[in-house]
């Protein structure tokens, strides 16, 4: 894995997260694969399949969020020439209707590089349960 793959890489993944953040679709949509085979598991929620569906599920969580702040840490990159994923911590600051929610999740983001660009092929997002 060369040092500007892997910056290539951590690019998408913190386009990702900063479209998540500013609750922009037209961003989301340029980072995820549009295809019928990608998914999508929100913390506590269901597998969903197809980006038509996973959009729906963005759109819904943006539109019911009046302001959120991401911040992740790295916990591990693996990459191949068309193949990558990273497993982080995602740590979400989420405020609705005057209420402030705070969760940590671990996430794992699979990415494909197609036509030269990577895409966001299957996010999963777990909650950490405190003890």
């Amino acid at each position: 894995m060369t040092t500007e793959a892997q910056s290539q890489l951590t690019a998408i993944n913190e386009a990702f997260y900063r479209s998540f953040e500013k609750r922009d679709i037209k961003t989301m949509s340029q980072v995820w694969w549009q295809g019928s085979s990608c998914t999508c598991i929100h913390p506590g929620g269901n597998v969903l399949k197809g980006w038509d569906v996973i959009r729906n599920s963005w759109e819904t969580i943006f539109k019911n969020t009046d302001y959120l702040e991401i911040d992740t840490e790295i916990i591990n990159i693996d990459m191949g020439q068309e193949i990558a994923y990273i497993v982080l911590i995602e740590k979400v600051t989420q405020i609705n209707q005057g209420r402030r929610l705070e969760a940590q999740s671990m996430a794992t983001n699979s990415f494909r590089k197609m036509a030269q660009k990577w895409y966001l092929l299957h996010h999963h997002g777990s909650p950490i349960l405190r003890r």
